[in-house]
């Protein structure tokens, strides 16, 4: 049992985790808050994470933030909501009721980051989604959630891509659509918002080759990749006068439903925490 005096702590476990900015983003709420409470990094190795997150509580934690690469044990070894199973990954773990419960708040920090960024994106009926992976999993159950009729999902291995269209028809039909790498181009005049969920763009990665001159005038264009802050795709939107999403706005918006999780108030996301995480992302 955890000592009742001592005050309630969550953390991020992952393989590796050193550079998360999660604990920056937690203490800033903690103090504008007036908690009383903490946040670290746990660097935890795939075969010691079940025996870890099942000992949470003795080791001083009410709950913890999931990265790379234990998304999916974490569902696994918990009891996930709706959203956790429908995605397939967990990223978010804390005790209710002497369980171990789990969710998946990258779909809320996507579509949140949306609303706060470009109002009215959910107008569109049509979208392309790069990527096929985890992140594109919560994209892509978000817009359909939201009501988006079609999503069209591009991967440059495309079993992925059908693979993810039908895991999610059960629930969603016919909805998701995969389309050819190579196809993309052809797409894009068709769609109204374009979300790259790959790490292409991102620093150290190849650079993301599209032309969003090709997409209608009033779309928009979102980005997961935070490092760089502005990554190619988005300044190639921003010059041409499109309306943009970053993926720094998600980091934020993801981590608002654990803090009220563990520490009992609902946090906002304000210019002044962007900017501090801002100023760390580009420390020299």
């Amino acid at each position: 049992m955890m000592n009742a005096t001592r005050p309630p702590a969550a953390c991020l476990i992952g393989w590796p985790a050193a550079h998360s900015r999660s604990p920056l983003i937690h203490h800033y709420w903690l103090r504008k808050l007036d908690i009383t409470g903490g946040y670290s990094i746990e660097a935890v190795p795939p075969e010691e994470f079940a025996t870890f997150i099942r000992r949470l509580p003795a080791r001083g934690f009410v709950g913890a933030n999931i990265t790379i690469p234990h998304k999916e044990r974490a569902l696994a070894l918990s009891l996930p909501d709706a959203r956790a199973r429908a995605v397939g990954a967990a990223n978010t773990l804390w005790i209710e009721a002497g369980e171990l419960r789990s969710t998946n708040t990258d779909v809320e920090g996507f579509i949140n980051n949306l609303d706060a960024c470009v109002a009215g994106w959910d107008e569109a009926s049509e979208v392309l989604v790069l990527g096929a992976g985890g992140s594109a999993r919560a994209v892509v159950f978000g817009l359909l959630e939201r009501g988006v009729k079609c999503v069209h999902l591009a991967n440059r291995t495309p079993e992925r891509a059908k693979a993810l269209a039908e895991a999610l028809a059960e629930q969603f039909g016919s909805n998701v659509r995969p389309v050819a790498w190579d196809g993309i181009a052809e797409t894009l005049p068709r769609v109204k918002l374009l979300v790259n969920t790959t790490a292409l763009g991102m620093d150290g990665q190849p650079s993301l080759d599209i032309d969003v001159g090709l997409l209608p005038q009033e779309a928009v264009v979102a980005d997961l990749v935070y490092v760089p802050l502005e990554t190619a795709l988005l300044a190639a939107a921003k010059a041409r006068g499109l309306r943009t999403a970053d993926g720094l706005g998600m980091l934020l918006h993801q981590a608002v439903r654990g803090f009220e999780l563990w520490f009992g108030q609902r946090p906002l996301v304000t210019s002044e925490l962007r900017a501090l995480v801002e100023a760390d992302l580009t420390k020299v």
